[in-house]
């Protein structure tokens, strides 16, 4: 079977396809790249066109056609344009998953606009963090973030606040309304290939985020590879099952946008190849199993991805019998490791469809490895090689390539790896390295190219798709009176992959409750980076000889029963 799929992807990558590779030099370095890739996504929003008459995004009762949503961006554009925004600004947008954050979104980069994601769980510091970095011109947001944002509003006298589905805008608001009306053609203002298109915001070490720079070569690389991906195992696995005529192409995707758009997860590797498959993306206001079988089955849904509890909630539900699912090609997860139990599931309960998944990072913007259908069935703990447009290796502690079988950090080296981190180049020179990213992430391959992703050697968690560092917590709760020494960890959890667990030792004579704990903590970062378990010891915690807690150690001795 690897030998078709190495087979398929040859013939997809020559010099005569679509698809077909190059090197570029990018910042000085030699990279693969895709010789045919378009320089803007501006450029990639017009090969949507053709597609005037399609649904492109459904909300609820509400719809847009391509067409529809062509003149919006359009008007966006012009509006920016006209208001003082130019090619190289940022705007920043923060909301939960309405349909404005992907209209705005191409409205801001089809004009060389970068579009800064903004966390919608953050509270008013991780939020003024962020506009402090990144410095937009202007905030697009709804109710919630903008209630928040009016807490911190005298620090950024000059930043225009634009409301999107708003109950009660504070008079300076701008409503959206107004960019939406403004009309006009797509403007095509001047802006190059390696300007960035968007920043999206990492869960820093330090307790800091770091914004990652994503640059419209790096975005259009990423989409292309994973589309290249989508045809190399269509074809692979019909060639594997006997059609051999088979060319890999498909309907339209439909799919439900499951996860939030301010990551690459939803953003690059969901919004932008079904935009680019003249597809159509259903936009939940919460994500609900039992609402997203209603949806597959009204609007023949032929795609789901997210987190994998997501796939696992659907499967699991007690109505799933009573829905028709037979419309769904695929589904599976990213985000966090799909446990091989759910691979299984996926391929024995769906009618028509098979998993997939893939592996990736905001700093390759998006997936770098993948693997679907047949393959994964028959490899379920694996994500599948590197994309044809990443090159991949496995190093040692030194930096040495290690053998196939052996365990070491992945790098990867692309024309879709991102620019750095913005206004931080000390952690730009420390994760891209000779033009190769340094993941952090302890895997190992096997003989046929396929990445097992076995630990993270970061010091974090994945909580339900959120990256959750325990430095950061930890550095939270030591600001806590009375804290001698803790310890942050992940603790498996069935439904969201990893919850946060914490090992306290108060100082002596201090009392406190978990109640107060997760109180401070809510009131010092986002709610999902709050301990669900929590041990107070009698003891302080267990050290090796460098004085470095024992997380290991933590994780195996404490019982989750006997956590508060």
């Amino acid at each position: 079977m690897y030998e078709i799929l190495n087979q398929v992807t040859a013939e997809l990558t020559s010099e005569t396809s679509l698809f077909a590779l190059t090197t570029t030099e990018v910042n000085g370095i030699e990279v693969k790249s895709f010789a045919l890739a378009p320089p803007t996504l501006r450029d990639v929003w017009s090969l949507t066109e053709p597609h005037a008459d399609n649904n492109y995004i459904i909300y609820e009762d509400e719809r847009w056609l391509y067409k529809d949503a062509h003149a919006e961006v359009a008007s966006i554009g012009n509006w920016l344009l006209a208001n003082g925004v130019e090619p190289g600004d940022r705007i920043a947008i923060a909301m939960r998953n309405f349909p404005e954050w992907t209209l705005a979104y191409w409205g801001a980069v089809n004009v060389g606009v970068a579009v800064v994601g903004i966390n919608a769980w953050w509270i008013e510091e991780e939020l003024a963090f962020a506009l402090e970095d990144s410095q937009p011109k202007i905030l697009i947001c709804d109710q919630q973030r903008y209630d928040r944002f009016t807490n911190i509003q005298d620090r950024f006298p000059d930043m225009r606040v634009i409301g999107v589905r708003m109950e009660n805008p504070g008079e300076d608001v701008i409503d959206y309304a107004e960019l939406k009306a403004f009309g006009g053609d797509q403007p095509t203002p001047d802006f190059d290939t390696d300007s960035d298109a968007c920043i999206f915001y990492t869960s820093g070490t330090t307790g800091r985020p770091k914004g990652a720079q994503l640059t419209h070569r790096s975005c259009i690389n990423q989409l292309m590879g994973y589309v290249l991906s989508t045809y190399v195992y269509n074809i692979s696995s019909a060639r594997l099952n006997g059609d051999m005529e088979n060319d890999g192409t498909q309907p339209p995707p439909i799919t439900i946008v499951t996860t939030p758009l301010f990551h690459v997860t939803a953003n690059n590797c969901v919004m932008q190849p079904a935009t680019i498959g003249g597809g159509t993306m259903i936009h939940m206001y919460k994500w609900d199993a039992r609402e997203a079988l209603e949806i597959i089955e009204r609007e023949k849904v032929n795609g789901l991805t997210g987190v994998p509890v997501m796939s696992r909630e659907v499967l699991t539900h007690p109505d799933f019998e009573k829905f028709d699912t037979s419309s769904i090609t695929t589904m599976g997860g990213g985000g966090a490791q799909v446990p091989p139990d759910l691979v299984l599931k996926i391929d024995d309960k769906l009618v028509n469809g098979k998993p997939g998944t893939g592996y990736g990072m905001t700093e390759g913007s998006g997936m770098m490895c993948s693997i679907t259908k047949d393959y994964y069935v028959a490899n379920p703990e694996s994500v599948g090689p590197a994309i044809a447009v990443y090159e991949s290796k496995i190093v040692d502690e030194n930096g040495n390539e290690v053998a196939d079988g052996e365990l070491g950090e992945i790098c990867f080296k692309s024309a879709a790896i991102f620019k750095g981190y913005l206004n931080n180049p000390e952690a730009t020179a420390e994760t891209i390295r000779d033009g190769w990213l340094y993941t952090g992430d302890i895997a190992r391959k096997d003989e046929n190219g396929f990445v097992y992703i076995m630990d993270r050697a970061k010091d974090m968690l994945i909580r339900g798709g959120e990256n959750v560092y325990c430095a950061e917590v930890e550095s939270s709760i030591y600001k806590f009176d009375g804290i001698a020494e803790c310890s942050v960890f992940g603790v498996p959890d069935d439904r969201l992959g990893e919850e946060v667990g914490v090992a306290i030792y108060l100082t002596p004579g201090v009392t406190m409750t978990a109640e107060d704990l997760r109180a401070h903590c809510k009131a010092t970062m986002a709610a999902y980076k709050s301990p669900r378990y929590i041990w107070f010891l009698d003891h302080p915690l267990p050290r090796n000889a460098s004085g470095k807690f024992l997380k290991r150690e933590l994780k195996d001795a404490l019982d989750t029963a006997l956590a508060v």
